[in-house]
C-alpha cells in the first residue's frame, strides 16, 4: 500500500519553529520527488518546496525562500520541512506528495496532511 505520513505540525507563535516529517513507503522512493503544498481555508493549494530524491535538487517558493528548508534522508525514506521564522500567513494544512517531477502540480500520491497554526 502506498502511504505518505505527514506529521509535526502543531501550534507557534510568529517567529519559531517547526519541523515537518514526511514519511514514504509502498513505492520506491528513489524514484520520485516529494514536494510539500500547503492550504488554508478558502485558498487554493499551493507549492511549498520539492525535492529530487536522484539528485537532491530542491525548489522553494519564493515566500518561504530563506526561511525553510527541504531535506531527505533516503535511507528512512523520510522527507523533511525544516520551518523557521514562521508567520502568521503560513498558517495552513500541510500535505507531502510524491511525482515524478518537481515541475507543475500534478502529483501520484498525496498524504493526508498536518495542521500548522501560527499565532500572532
Amino acid at each position: 500500500e502506498v502511504q505518505l505520513q505527514a506529521s509535526g505540525g502543531g501550534l507557534v507563535q510568529a517567529g519559531g519553529s517547526l519541523r515537518l516529517s514526511c514519511a514514504a513507503s509502498g513505492f520506491t522512493f528513489d524514484d520520485y520527488a516529494i514536494g510539500w503544498f500547503r492550504q488554508a481555508p478558502g485558498k487554493e493549494r499551493e507549492g511549498v518546496s520539492c525535492i529530487s530524491s536522484s539528485d537532491g535538487s530542491t525548489y522553494y517558493a519564493d515566500s518561504v525562500k530563506g526561511r525553510f528548508t527541504i531535506s531527505s534522508d533516503n535511507a528512512k525514506n523520510t522527507v523533511y520541512l525544516q520551518m523557521n521564522s514562521l508567520k502568521p500567513e503560513d498558517t495552513a494544512v500541510y500535505y507531502c506528495a510524491a511525482g515524478f517531477s518537481c515541475a507543475g502540480d500534478y502529483r501520484n500520491f498525496w498524504g493526508q496532511g498536518t495542521l500548522v497554526t501560527v499565532s500572532s
